[in-house]
Parts: C-alpha cells; sequence; structure tokens
C-alpha cells in the first residue's frame, strides 16, 4: 500500500546527490553563478528542527496507519486499548490509561464506543468491587484478530525503510522521548 506524500516532505528528508556527486540534502539553498540563492523547494533553517522531522515522520505512520486500517473502522487507540485487554483480561480502565499514558477520560470514551460496538463488555473486581473490569467479546476478539494482521502489513511497511539493528535503535531513542 502507498503512503501519501507528506506535505512535499518526502524531498526535506531525502538525500540527493549534487553536481558534483556527492550527497547532500535536498533541502539546502544553494548559491547559483551570480552568488544568489536558489531555494531548491527546501524549507531552510527549519530543516535542522528535530520536531519537525518528528512531526513529519508521525504524519507519515499516522497517514499509512489509517489507510491501512480503513476498512476496519477503528483507532490506534481503540486497537490499543483492545490490545491491552486482550493481553490482560480483567484490566481495569484505570491500569489501561496508565498504560497507555492516556487520561482516564479518554480511556472511558474509548471503552464506551467500543462496548456500544459489542467489542469490550465491563465487570467487577471480585478483589476491589470499586473497581471495573473489561474483558474482550468474541466480536472484540475478531477486530482484534483483523487489526493484527492490518498491524502486520503496517509494521512490514515502516520497519521496510531500516535495518533491523536501526529499528532497535529508533525504538530506544523515541524511548527517551516518550519516557
Amino acid at each position: 500500500m502507498a503512503c501519501a506524500a507528506v506535505d512535499g516532505a518526502e524531498a526535506i528528508a531525502q538525500e540527493g546527490i549534487d553536481e558534483a556527486g556527492e550527497p547532500g540534502l535536498t533541502n539546502e539553498a544553494e548559491p547559483d553563478h551570480a552568488g544568489a540563492v536558489e531555494d531548491k523547494g527546501g524549507v531552510g533553517a527549519i530543516g535542522d528542527i528535530l520536531g519537525f522531522h518528528i512531526r513529519l515522520a508521525h504524519g507519515a505512520v499516522y497517514r499509512h496507519f489509517m489507510e491501512t486500517f480503513a476498512h476496519l473502522d477503528l483507532t490506534q487507540k481503540q486497537v490499543s486499548v483492545m490490545w491491552l485487554v486482550d493481553e490482560h483480561p480483567g484490566i481495569a480502565q484505570t491500569d489501561l490509561a496508565r498504560r497507555l499514558q492516556m487520561d482516564r477520560a479518554t480511556v472511558m470514551a474509548i471503552v464506551n464506543r467500543l462496548q456500544a460496538r459489542d467489542f469490550l463488555e465491563r465487570g467487577r473486581s471480585q478483589s476491589d468491587r470499586r473497581r471495573q473490569t473489561l474483558s474482550l467479546r468474541p466480536a472484540g476478539k475478531d477486530a482484534l484478530a483483523d487489526a493484527r494482521q492490518a498491524i502486520q502489513a503496517h509494521e512490514a511497511w515502516l520497519k521496510a525503510r531500516f535495518s533491523e539493528r536501526e529499528v532497535k535503535q529508533l525504538i530506544g531513542l523515541l524511548e527517551r522521548i516518550h519516557h
């Protein structure tokens, strides 16, 4: 599945070859023969801002995810909730919120939508009657199985851009930001 262009950002992140055959970033402005700077469609100094590239990468990955998942009518957050509930039957909503680094109100809204589709059911904890537990219903298990297949396709698309070592390195670097 091809991913849509990243608002012209592909040229920003790709390396090009200059006239001398040397690699160079395409977002560089180069002087012409008269000494004037010619903009080759790049973004200039913003190309040196890490957050800019993280935003572009997030956008590309999110768009591909949405293309891959369009037929499932599920969001990333909904799939994440179902995945964790499947791995931890009886998990409490508060534990889900903590593990997914989401506020409790957001998790409650996601759970409500999934419950309305008969994907999840709420229950009461046997050890603490104040806690609501969650478990997947059969329709939720089926939807999650389909989602896992879509995730495999999405991950293959993403990981094809990196070596195995680079994938591990990238995960480690990104964990520094979100942990």
